[in-house]
């Protein structure tokens, strides 16, 4: 099996409270923040190794595994941490976030879905910058592939993938032949969540639980390994944006909290003050 993992460099969520916003309120200030892959995206990565391998002997990569980005130089950080920790190569289209939104992204996608013909294309189900959700239900579209969304489990049939899904109230399963694009969840990095061909998971075989980490010598490795450079207009047909940002505002502040005696006074003041009765 050959995937196709797309990643996205996002400012580390665990600093949110040191986004910045500038004066004039046009633009988000990252000065200082911290960057990683989106925890999704990771998620993907770990979801195509399995796939990709017999779990019993993970160090050996049974299908290929390619990941891609849209970003600058700097992005190439994150790539060879990915091919460290198992993929063969990588892809950089150059562009800056600025230059980006939904449609740009899905468009690129596809030129290199097009040209690298994979069996699976995975993404995480959101980034959590902009938590838009819709890159990959923009690319399966484009592309006219089953989908599959919010995976949870995934596992490897001939020819097809048995999806389960998170809906309100429950799992999902369903059946997606390929290719197919899938976005996957948090879940999808629990120890019996996805299973190749290869992996016994009838003789009740788990992996490693969340995703897994390279060690020095598959760090060093990685720097060896194929990284292709890509002009955004070569692979979007042009760099137009249909949607962008008009203007970013902090939430107003929230007033602080009020004891009340009784519940009756909790009643009243629910329907006179918060009107929420």
């Amino acid at each position: 099996m050959k995937v196709l993992v797309a990643l996205k460099r996002v400012a580390d969520p665990d600093n949110a409270n040191k986004v910045k916003i500038s004066p004039s309120g046009d633009a988000i200030d990252t000065t200082g923040l911290e960057w990683k892959t989106n925890p999704f995206d990771e998620y993907a990565l770990e979801a195509a190794l399995r796939l990709t391998e017999n779990g019993k002997a993970p160090k050996k990569r049974e299908g290929e595994v390619v990941v891609v980005t849209l970003g600058p130089k700097e992005c190439e950080t994150m790539l060879r941490a990915a091919l460290a920790t198992g993929a063969d190569r990588a892809i950089r289209i150059d562009a800056n976030d600025n230059e980006l939104d939904g449609r740009l992204v899905a468009i690129a996608l596809k030129s290199i879905v097009d040209a690298e013909k994979p069996d699976l294309i995975l993404l995480g189900k959101q980034a959590v910058d902009g938590d838009s959700n819709q890159v990959g239900q923009r690319l399966a579209e484009l592309l006219d592939y089953p989908m599959a969304t919010f995976a949870a489990t995934i596992k490897e049939e001939t020819g097809a993938l048995l999806v389960g899904r998170e809906v309100d109230g429950g799992v999902l399963t369903l059946r997606v032949t390929l290719p197919a694009v899938v976005t996957v969840d948090l879940r999808i990095v629990s120890p019996a969540s996805v299973y190749s061909k290869l992996t016994q998971a009838e003789a009740g075989f788990k992996h490693g639980d969340g995703v897994r980490f390279a060690p020095l010598p598959a760090i060093m490795a990685a720097k060896k390994k194929p990284l292709e450079v890509k002009a955004l207009a070569d692979v979007a047909g042009g760099t137009q944006l249909a949607t962008k940002y008009l203007k970013f505002e902090r939430p107003p502040q929230r007033a602080g909290g009020a004891k009340v005696k009784d519940v009756a006074e909790l009643v009243e003041k629910l329907a006179t003050v918060s009107k929420v009765i």
